[in-house]
C-alpha cells in the first residue's frame, strides 16, 4: 500500500493520505493539476504564527522539512496531466520548462509581505493577474491560498477541464474550489493534521455547491490502482 488511508467523499472526488511520490503514478491522467509546493523559504518548512480568533497559535512543521521538492515530483506532475498551474514556480524554474503564461497574485498585504506571488503554467497566453488583500480568517494550513485565488486559477483553465489533482493539497483550498466549480477533484496530503482538516473542508464544500455552476459530470471515477 502507497498510502496510509483513503477518503472517498462523492463520485469522482477522492483524496488520499501519502506522499506524492508514492501515490501520483498510480493513478492516472488528469485533465489539470492545480497546486501549490513547498518553496522551501521559511512559512511551508518551518513553524509559522497565525491569528484564529484574536489569538496567537503556532502551525506544526510541515515534513517537508524546509526542501523544495525534486526534479523527479516536477516531471510527475507533468506527466500526469494535460495542463498545469503550480504557484511558486518561480523557485522552480531549474525544474519546469520555460513558461510565458505566468499567473500573478497581487497581495496587497504591506508591511514586510511580499507584494504578490507567481504561479508557473503550461498555459501558452499572456501573464494575467488576480488582486486581492490577503486578509483570511480562520487560517488552517502556513501557506493556504485564499479560496477566491483558487477558484480563479480553475477559471483560468480551458472549460473542457472536469478532473482535477492537487497532489500537495495541504488543507484542501484547491479541492473546495475545484468542487464548487463542479469540477472531480484528487488530492494527495501527507500530514494527517492537513488530511483531515482537507476532508472536512471539502465535505462542506460538496454540500453547498454554487448555484451558479452546473452540477458535476462524472464519466469515469478517479481511484488508485494499488
Amino acid at each position: 500500500m502507497t498510502y496510509k488511508r483513503v477518503e472517498h467523499l462523492a463520485e469522482g472526488v477522492t483524496l488520499y493520505q501519502g506522499d506524492m511520490m508514492d501515490v501520483l503514478p498510480t493513478l492516472g491522467r488528469f485533465d489539470a493539476c492545480v497546486t501549490d509546493p513547498p518553496y522551501g523559504i521559511g512559512e511551508d518548512g518551518g513553524k509559522f504564527r497565525g491569528r484564529k480568533g484574536g489569538k496567537h497559535r503556532v502551525f506544526e512543521k510541515l515534513g517537508w522539512d524546509d526542501k523544495t521538492p525534486n526534479a523527479d515530483a516536477f516531471e510527475m506532475i507533468l506527466a500526469c496531466s494535460l495542463h498545469q498551474i503550480i504557484w511558486g514556480g518561480n523557485y522552480f524554474t531549474d525544474k519546469l520548462p520555460v513558461s510565458k503564461g505566468w499567473l500573478y497574485w497581487q497581495k496587497l498585504m504591506g508591511g514586510n509581505f511580499s507584494d504578490g506571488e507567481l504561479a508557473w503554467t503550461n498555459r501558452n497566453t499572456a501573464l494575467r493577474e488576480f488582486t486581492q488583500c490577503n486578509k483570511m480568517h480562520g487560517k488552517e494550513h502556513p501557506t493556504q491560498k485564499p479560496y477566491e485565488l483558487m477558484a480563479w486559477c480553475i477559471d483560468q483553465l480551458p472549460k473542457t477541464v472536469s478532473t482535477i489533482i492537487d497532489p500537495f493539497m495541504g488543507s484542501g483550498t484547491t479541492g473546495v474550489a475545484a468542487v464548487k466549480r463542479g469540477k472531480c477533484f484528487t488530492g494527495i496530503e501527507r500530514e494527517s493534521k492537513y488530511f483531515d482538516i482537507a476532508c472536512r473542508r471539502i465535505e462542506a464544500a460538496l454540500k453547498t455547491p454554487d448555484m451558479f455552476v452546473a452540477p458535476r459530470i462524472v464519466s469515469v471515477k478517479q481511484e488508485g490502482f494499488l
